[in-house]
C-alpha cells in the first residue's frame, strides 16, 4: 500500500509538472502580447512633443483673439503651426490636433511585411495623443488667463447660426486633414513619405485660407484641442459650446479620410501624376480632385469677397486655397482647377480633347456648387463687372494679361524637359494670383479662372442677379490659355523640343 501510495503521488506531481509545462507558453504568449502593447505605446519623446505643439497653437490664437491682431491673426497662427511641425514633425509626426490625429486612424496603408492593411497611425498612439493634446490644451488656457485674465467666447460669430458655423468647421476641418493626409502620410510624391519639403508649409497655408474666410463666421477654430482650449475657462457663459465644435470637426476628420481613400486608392507607388502616365490611373480620382480643388478655391473666395473691404488679406486667403489644394492633389490630377490652365496645357498637346472636356466640366461643376454653397451661407451674393471708373474693356484687358501670368507659370514649373517637379511649384503657381488679386482686384475682381466667374455669375442669378456678365470674363480667360501655350512655345519649345510634364 505504501508503494502504491508512493507511486501515485509521483504520477500526480508528474501530471502537475506536465500541467506546468502546457501552461508556461500560453504565459509567454500573453506576455509577448503585453510587449507589443507596449510598443505601440508613443514615447515620452512624442507625448511631450504633442503638447509642446498643441499649447503653443492655442496659446498663440487665445493671445491673437484678446489682443485683437485681426489682420495677422490667421498668419501668427499659421506661422506657429508651421514652424512646429517643421521642428517636432520627425519627432512624433506633429498632429497638434486631435481631428488630425483621428484622420490618421481612419486612412490605411499596406503592411512592411505585405500583410494585411495597417492604419498609418496606431488607434492607441491616436488614443494617447489626443488625450496629451487636450492637456496641452488646457495647460495653455491658464496660462493665457494668468496672463490677460480673460475669457474667450466660443460660438458663431454675430449674425450667423450654429449651423452655418459648424458647416464652415466642418469644411476648413476637413480641408486641413486631407492635406495632412496627401502631403504628410502619403507614399504620392516621389514614392516617398520624405520627398517633399513642402509638407509643413501647407498644412500652415491652410490656416491662411480657412482663418481669413471662415473666422467670420464661426472663429475658425478647425481642431477639437483649441475648442477645448478656448471654452474650458468660459463653460458658464458657452454651455458647452466645444462639445459643438468638436463633433463637427471630426466629422470633417473621417469625411478627409473617406476623400483620401477614393484619390488614392491602395497608395500605388506607380501614380506619379504626370499626364503622360495619366492613362495608368482611373478617371475617378483625377475628375474628383478637379472638382474638389475648384469647390475650395471658390468657396474660399466667396467667403472672403463676402466679408467686404475690411478684409484686407482676402488674396492671401484665396491664395492659400490654391496653394495647398495643388500640394494636396497635385500628383493625382495635375492640379489644374481652373478651365484656362487645361486650355493651356492641351494646347501643348498634353492632355486630349476627351480630357479637356471631363476636366473643364467638373471644375465648373465644382465652381457652381461653391458658389451656390455660400451662397446659401451668407444669404447674399455679389455680382461680376468693372469697378467704379472702369469699362468692360479694361476688365477684359486686365483679365487677359493676368490670366496669361497664371497659366504661363502652371507650364514653366510643372513642364520642364527632364526634370523633377520643383516643391516650390504650388507656391509659384499661388502667389500669382497676390500678383493679379492686388493689381487688378479693384478693376475686374481679379477672376483668372472661368470656373470661377461662372460660379459667382450663377450663384448672383440665383439672388436676383442677370447671367450673362461671366461671358466676357471667360472669353478673355480662356483666350488667355492659349495665349499663354503660345509664349511658353516661344521662350522654351524652341530649344528644348517636345515638352514632358516634371515628375511629381
Amino acid at each position: 500500500l505504501c508503494a502504491l501510495g508512493s507511486s501515485q503521488r509521483r504520477s500526480a506531481a508528474a501530471q502537475r509538472s506536465e500541467e506546468r509545462k502546457a501552461l508556461q507558453p500560453a504565459v509567454c504568449t500573453a506576455m509577448v502580447d503585453v510587449g507589443d502593447i507596449k510598443s505601440l505605446l508613443p514615447s515620452s519623446a512624442q507625448l511631450a512633443s504633442e503638447f509642446v505643439g498643441t499649447y503653443l497653437l492655442v496659446l498663440t490664437v487665445a493671445c491673437n483673439i484678446i489682443n485683437q491682431t485681426s489682420v495677422f491673426a490667421a498668419v501668427s497662427i499659421a506661422a506657429v503651426l508651421m514652424v512646429s511641425i517643421y521642428a517636432l514633425g520627425p519627432i512624433s509626426g506633429a498632429n497638434f490636433n486631435p481631428a488630425v490625429s483621428l484622420a490618421l486612424s481612419l486612412t490605411y496603408e499596406a503592411a512592411e511585411d505585405g500583410g494585411d492593411r495597417v492604419a498609418k497611425q496606431p488607434w492607441l498612439t491616436t488614443a494617447c495623443y489626443i488625450a496629451v493634446q487636450l492637456v496641452g490644451a488646457c495647460t495653455a488656457a491658464t496660462t493665457y488667463f494668468g496672463i490677460f485674465g480673460q475669457v474667450i467666447h466660443l460660438g458663431p460669430k454675430p449674425g450667423f447660426t450654429w449651423a452655418a458655423a459648424m458647416l464652415v468647421e466642418t469644411v476648413f476641418t476637413f480641408l486641413l486633414c486631407f492635406v495632412v493626409l496627401n502631403v504628410a502620410a502619403t507614399e504620392g510624391y516621389g514614392g516617398s513619405k520624405k520627398s517633399n519639403q513642402f509638407y509643413g508649409l501647407a498644412i500652415g497655408f491652410v490656416i491662411v485660407a480657412g482663418g481669413y474666410a471662415g473666422g467670420w463666421i464661426s472663429g475658425g477654430v478647425f481642431n477639437p484641442a483649441v475648442a477645448v482650449g478656448i471654452d474650458m475657462l468660459g463653460l458658464s457663459t458657452s454651455r458647452g459650446a466645444f462639445l459643438a465644435y468638436t463633433l463637427f470637426e471630426l466629422l470633417g476628420a473621417a469625411a478627409a479620410a473617406a476623400a483620401f481613400r477614393v484619390i488614392r486608392p491602395g497608395e500605388n507607388k506607380e501614380n506619379s501624376g504626370t499626364m503622360e502616365n495619366d492613362g495608368k490611373k482611373g478617371a475617378t480620382p483625377q475628375l474628383f480632385c478637379e472638382f474638389l480643388g475648384t469647390f475650395i478655391l471658390v468657396f474660399t473666395i466667396g467667403l472672403n469677397v463676402l466679408q467686404g473691404p475690411s478684409n484686407h488679406a482676402a488674396v492671401y486667403s484665396i491664395a492659400a486655397a490654391l496653394l495647398v489644394s495643388i500640394f494636396a492633389m497635385g500628383d493625382v490630377s495635375g492640379g489644374h482647377f481652373n478651365p484656362a490652365v487645361t486650355i493651356a496645357i492641351y494646347c501643348l498637346g498634353q492632355c486630349e480633347v476627351e480630357k479637356m472636356a471631363k476636366y473643364i466640366s467638373v471644375q465648373i461643376v465644382g465652381g457652381i456648387a461653391a458658389a451656390m454653397m455660400y451662397t446659401l451661407l451668407v444669404q447674399r451674393s455679389f455680382p461680376l463687372g468693372p469697378g467704379p471708373g472702369f469699362g468692360w474693356a479694361s476688365v477684359c484687358v486686365v483679365e487677359f494679361i493676368f490670366t496669361t501670368l497664371l497659366c504661363f507659370t502652371v507650364l514653366s514649373v510643372c513642364f520642364v524637359e527632364g526634370k523633377k517637379l520643383p516643391d516650390y511649384a504650388g507656391l509659384a503657381i499661388a502667389f500669382t494670383i497676390v500678383a493679379g488679386g492686388y493689381a487688378i482686384g479693384g478693376i475686374s475682381g481679379g477672376a483668372l479662372n472661368p470656373a470661377v466667374s461662372i460660379g459667382i455669375d450663377v450663384a448672383n442669378s440665383l439672388m436676383g442677379g442677370i447671367f450673362w456678365a461671366c461671358l466676357p470674363y471667360v472669353a478673355a480667360q480662356a483666350a488667355a490659355g492659349g495665349a499663354a501655350a503660345g509664349i511658353y512655345y516661344v521662350t522654351r519649345l524652341s530649344k528644348q523640343g517636345k515638352p514632358e510634364e516634371a515628375s511629381a
